[in-house]
C-alpha cells in the first residue's frame, strides 16, 4: 500500500543528482560535479521539482553523515557540505544520510547484507537484522599505496580497462567478505553493469535501490 506522505527523495552522486518522488515515481536529474556546492544543489533541486508536490524529503549524500549533516566535504563535489542544514534550506522535514547507505537501505531483504557502491568512487554499507551501519571502507589501504576506491572507483575502470577492473573488484569483493562476514552482498551503483559475472553469493542491485531506499528512511524510527 502506498503511503499518502509524499517524500521527495534526492541521490546525490558525484556526476548527477537524481531525483523522485513516492507517488510520481519519475526520474528527473541534473549534472553534478567538482563546482556544486550545497546551496546550488538545493537551489537546482528546488526548479527541477517546482511542479511537484511532497511533505518530506530524503537526501543521500556522498561522505558521512552525523545528527542529519554531512560532517565532511564530499570528494568529487564543490565545497560547503559539511555542516549544511538541509531541513532548513528545503523549509519541510528532512532526513540526511550516506548515500551508499539509502541505497543499501533500498536493496534490504534479511539477514546480514553489505552493500557496496560500483560509482564514481567505492560506497559502503551494511545492514544486520535491520540495524543500518553506513561505513567508509573506499579510502581505507588497499595495496601498494592504493585505496580500494583508487582500485574499483570510475577512475580505475579507465585507467585499468574492464577486464582488469573486473578483477580489482573480484578481489576486493573476497576480501571483504572474508573480513566483514555477510550473508550476502549487494553491488550497486552507475558501473555495476560493468561486471559480467558477479562473485559469489552476491546479486547486482538496482538504479531503483536508492530511491527505495528514501521512501523506507520514513517508515523506519529516526535512528542514525
Amino acid at each position: 500500500m502506498r503511503s499518502s506522505r509524499r517524500i521527495l527523495t534526492i541521490d546525490v552522486g558525484g556526476s548527477h543528482v537524481k531525483v523522485m518522488t513516492n507517488h510520481g515515481r519519475t526520474r528527473r536529474e541534473f549534472e553534478s560535479g567538482g563546482h556544486l556546492s550545497a546551496k546550488a544543489m538545493v537551489r537546482k533541486v528546488k526548479h527541477l521539482t517546482r511542479d511537484w508536490a511532497y511533505d518530506v524529503i530524503s537526501v543521500g549524500y556522498p561522505g558521512p553523515v552525523i545528527h542529519n549533516r554531512p560532517v565532511a566535504e564530499p570528494y568529487n563535489l564543490g565545497k560547503g557540505w559539511a555542516g549544511f542544514h538541509f531541513e532548513k534550506a528545503f523549509g519541510r522535514p528532512t532526513r540526511v544520510v550516506n548515500d551508499a547507505l539509502m541505497q543499501a537501505l533500498g536493496s534490504y531483504t534479511r539477514g546480514r547484507m553489505l552493500f557496496l557502491g560500483l560509482g564514481t568512487g567505492l560506497g559502503s554499507a551494511m545492514i544486520v537484522d535491520g540495524v543500518l551501519e553506513p561505513m567508509e571502507i573506499g579510502h581505507l589501504p588497499y595495496r601498494k599505496g592504493k585505496s580500494f576506491e583508487d582500485v574499483v572507483g570510475a577512475k580505475a575502470l579507465e585507467r585499468f580497462g574492464k577486464r582488469k577492473w573486473q578483477r580489482c573488484v573480484a578481489d576486493v569483493v573476497e576480501r571483504l567478505r572474508t573480513a566483514l562476514e555477510p550473508d550476502y552482498i549487494v553491488l550497486g551503483g552507475g558501473n555495476v553493469a560493468r561486471i559480467d559475472d558477479l562473485p559469489p553469493k552476491t546479486r547486482r542491485g538496482s538504479n531503483d535501490d536508492a530511491f527505495e531506499g528514501g521512501f523506507r528512511l520514513w517508515s523506519r524510527k529516526r535512528g542514525r
